[in-house]
């Protein structure tokens, strides 16, 4: 049998599907850091192999998620009949499955009695021999049930391979041979080889054991007190190089320059920051211009647009204009009091400017007053931006505005056609008899067409009255009503009286959306990390008595107070340009007589005004100063960028000057503290040595060793006697295991070569109960394996499994190894022939190792795999 694939869901922390594929023949490593799972995976190959679908037993629970679930488990294997596919579930729904190309094999008890089958119907069957679960390296771990299962397979493997277990033979005369030998040995040794208590071996072992200790606890003794001295020596060599002036004068001046290094980087970062400040001022400026002439010369094309059409449209007025003179005349006074209150707005701006430049002269006193100033500036920008936001919310938007309009038009269209086609009258009056005819109250004037489209009563003097009724149809009068409907609810439904009401609805709310971006602008200005940042920075600063005294002049002009001069004057000129439409609209209406000609004529006065209007509130009206303004904003926003790139170039690192002042402290503080730590140690070491200088160790120790050197001498005698009684058993007994080694030869004949890549000509000794090895012979010394180190212990464990694997696959049983962090303890010089003896193995065996020692075990070679889905998962 030899893997191909493994697929593990719901197991541990492999809550979703995690697959390892491509395990090919030969030595396959899947090596992966900590807690990626190569732990779970092993547990849940030993659970498909050994624990039935409907096991619930602690190993099983032990797969089961925190979160739950039914742990499912799949491995692709391949054997002499082909692929299959082997899957169990436990827990819920569990269930197994054996598939071979898609095709069900068998499943549930028949797909365990096939599983057992294919590992043998041995009771530990081949995971018992070579599987290795982490930390569990030895031979011989595991519960009770695991150690009976893998002896069986041990005994079940050797008994296939050298047949019966052959009588191991002797005479009497050895067993008189071996008793004798027995009897005198005995008298130095227990049954196990040890010396006798109370036996002559025993108290020489005792004796020299004394000796040996009083020696070494006399050697202790001296060699701490060279220690002490050499330590004094050197304690007192690095308090000196520690006091020493040169060297504390140096540190104290590494300190003093660092300091100063990091000083000059924070004053340099601060005055990059104010560049960076004046760099953002530059560009708002430059911004600022650049909109209001864009702005500007919109204006002016519309101003000129305007008045074009204006123009064009008063050759055609012209016929009219004697019958409104009267009109033109409030018209013109309109005018005037608009002149008088763009005269008004002009001083108004005058002054607030005045009072910005009084304001900007106090700004520049101190750091703190211009904190206060910014401040003042900012929370006066936010309220100004409140307010105009509130105010942009009344008022009709420019759509509204331009639907009125186009209504507008529309109505005075439909009144011209309705007049056009109405009855007209005209009175011609004799000599001496001028307005003899009166028309609602009014004379009515001669030589002149009067329209009566809803008819007319005359009162004629003298005569009575004459009653006029039209006689048109009704479709210009219903198309009439139908446009001054449509226009009315337009203007209630832009919350206007009038065309002109919602003319100045939609400049103030043009003004007001104006004033919140210029107040958004200037808040940004003042404050671009916020108010509570602002105020934090003046609260900072100390108010000195120049700070005070300076805030405490009260300036000439407030610059609220002609902010809303200002205002007021831009209204009141706003309400004088209302008066002066007004004036013309009412003008344009008496134009009866050309209703056409004076309805295009009022459209192109409206324009030009709107266009004037427009053009009035900028507060600049000079494109060329526009431009050379913002050719200035624009090269003091270059200077800034460049002076801050200058700065910026220049600056120094402030990290690496703090990270050089954190160092030089370090320094300082280190040898302060070491210093410190020095003296008393210094005073423990004299204390120490004045002690042991008085009690003569040296004199001591070498008595000591003269006594034990001839106690050793009479000990080896008496171990010569043993080792010869040992050696007489030995060879007795040599010739009794003769039959059991024949037992054991087959696995000693795999294990020779793979035991010579650590230990040329070592060889194992075999318990006859357990069938494992019992000792390690090398270089005729027999080692007890438990008394080996854990790094033997494991590599004589794993070289006895590669074994069995070899054989298992002479006896036609082929079965993978897998080994999970079997090699723990192995330093770097043996894990290389480990390594080999591997690949010696991996020629005709699949080997796969499982391990977190990535760096060590990058030069063991093989096909290297990859756990997939598994990043959330724990080994």
């Amino acid at each position: 049998m030899k893997l191909r694939a493994i697929r593990l869901e719901n197991v541990r922390r492999f809550t979703e599907p995690a697959r390892v594929a491509g395990i090919g023949d030969g030595l396959n490593v899947l090596s992966e850091p900590n807690e990626q799972g190569k732990s779970t995976l092993f547990d849940a190959l030993q659970a498909l192999f050994q624990r039935p679908h409907g096991s619930k037993d602690k190993e099983v629970r032990a797969l089961r998620p925190h979160a739950g679930g039914a742990p499912e488990v799949a491995v692709e294997i391949e054997t002499a009949e082909g692929r299959f596919t082997l899957s169990k579930r436990w827990l819920s729904k569990p269930c197994a499955r054996v598939e071979s190309g898609g095709r069900l094999v068998a499943q549930a008890d028949a797909a365990e009695d096939w599983i057992a089958r294919l590992m043998g119907d041995a009771a530990g069957g081949p995971a018992g021999l070579l599987w290795v679960r982490q930390g569990m390296t030895g031979l011989d771990h595991g519960n009770r049930r695991e150690q009976e299962a893998a002896l069986a397979a041990r005994r079940d493997l050797l008994s296939s391979v050298t047949g019966e277990v052959e009588a191991m033979t002797g005479g009497r005369r050895m067993d008189a041979a071996l008793a004798r030998c027995a009897e005198e040995f005995s008298d130095y040794c227990t049954t196990t080889g040890r010396p006798r208590t109370g036996g002559p071996w025993k108290a020489a072992q005792e004796r020299v054991e004394q000796l040996k200790a009083e020696e070494a606890e006399l050697d202790a003794t001296a060699r701490a007190l060279h220690a002490a001295l050499d330590e004094r020596r050197r304690l007192r060599r690095d308090l000196s190089d520690l006091e020493e002036p040169e060297a504390a004068a140096a540190r104290a001046k590494r300190l003093a320059e660092a300091q100063a290094a990091h000083q000059a980087a924070e004053r340099h970062a601060e005055r990059v920051e104010g560049h960076r400040r004046a760099l953002q001022a530059a560009e708002l400026r430059e911004t600022d211009l650049a909109v209001r002439l864009d702005g500007l010369r919109a204006a002016l094309a519309e101003r000129d647009a305007a008045t074009e059409a204006a123009e064009a449209a008063t050759g055609t007025r012209d016929a009219a204009q004697a019958r409104v003179a009267a009109a033109d005349a409030a018209a013109e006074a309109a005018r005037k009091g608009l002149a008088a209150a763009d005269a008004t707005l002009e001083a108004a701006e005058a002054a607030h400017r005045d009072a910005q430049r009084r304001q900007a002269a106090r700004d520049g006193a101190a750091r703190r007053a211009d904190l206060a100033a910014r401040l003042e500036r900012a929370e006066a920008a936010r309220t100004a931006m409140e307010e105009a936001a509130a105010a942009a919310r009344h008022g009709p938007d420019a759509a509204t505005l331009r639907r009125l309009e186009d209504l507008d038009r529309d109505l005075r269209a439909a009144r011209a056609r309705r007049d056009g086609a109405a009855p007209q009258l005209v009175m011609r009056y004799a000599a001496g008899c001028a307005g003899s005819v009166m028309r609602d109250g009014e004379e009515l004037p001669g030589d002149t067409p009067v329209p009566v489209p809803e008819g007319a009563e005359l009162t004629l003097a003298g005569l009575g009255t004459l009653t006029v009724r039209p006689g048109t149809g009704p479709q210009e009068a219903a198309d009439t009503e139908r446009a001054a409907t449509a226009f009315a609810e337009a203007l209630v439904a832009a919350d206007a009286e009038t065309l002109d009401a919602a003319r100045a609805a939609a400049a103030a709310r043009a003004e007001a959306e104006r004033r919140a971006g210029e107040a958004k602008a200037r808040l940004e200005t003042a404050a671009p990390e916020g108010l509570e940042a602002l105020r934090a920075a003046r609260a900072a600063i100390p108010e000195t008595a120049e700070t005070a005294e300076t805030t405490a002049e009260a300036p000439p002009l407030d610059p609220c107070t002609t902010e809303r001069a200002l205002g007021a004057a831009r209204a009141a000129r706003a309400d004088a340009e209302n008066r002066r439409a007004a004036a013309e609209a009412t003008a344009a209406e008496a134009r009866t007589a050309a209703a056409r000609a004076e309805a295009a004529s009022e459209a192109a006065d409206a324009r030009r005004a709107r266009a004037a209007t427009a053009l009035d509130r900028l507060d600049a009206t000079d494109a060329t100063a526009l431009e050379e303004a913002l050719a200035q904003a624009r090269a003091a926003r270059e200077a800034a960028e460049t002076t801050l790139g200058e700065a910026e170039r220049n600056a120094p690192d402030l990290a690496a000057a703090g990270a050089a002042l954190t160092r030089a402290r370090s320094v300082v503080d280190q040898a302060a503290t070491r210093v410190a730590e020095l003296r008393p140690a210094i005073a423990a070491l004299d204390e120490r040595i004045a002690q042991g200088a008085g009690d003569a160790v040296e004199e001591r120790l070498a008595e000591t060793r003269d006594t034990r050197a001839a106690a050793e001498a009479d000990l080896a005698r008496i171990e010569r006697e043993v080792a010869t009684l040992t050696r007489l058993r030995d060879a007795l007994e040599a010739a009794r295991a003769e039959a059991r080694e024949r037992y054991f030869e087959p696995v000693a004949t795999e294990l020779r070569p793979l035991l010579g890549l650590l230990w040329p000509e070592a060889e194992l000794d075999w318990g006859d109960e357990t069938l494992l090895p019992r000792a390690l012979i090398r270089d005729g010394q027999e080692e007890p394996i438990d008394i080996l180190s854990g790094g033997t212990q494991e590599q004589v464990a794993l070289l006895v499994r590669l074994a069995f694997a070899r054989m298992l696959a002479k006896d036609g049983r082929h079965a993978p190894v897998i080994l999970d962090d079997a090699l723990v303890f192995t330093d770097d010089d043996r894990i290389e022939r480990m390594f080999d003896a591997l690949h010696r193995q991996a020629s005709d065996l699949q080997i796969l190792v499982l391990t977190c020692r990535q760096r060590a075990f990058r030069d063991l070679g093989g096909r290297m795999l990859r756990l997939e889905g598994a990043s959330d998962a724990g080994a």
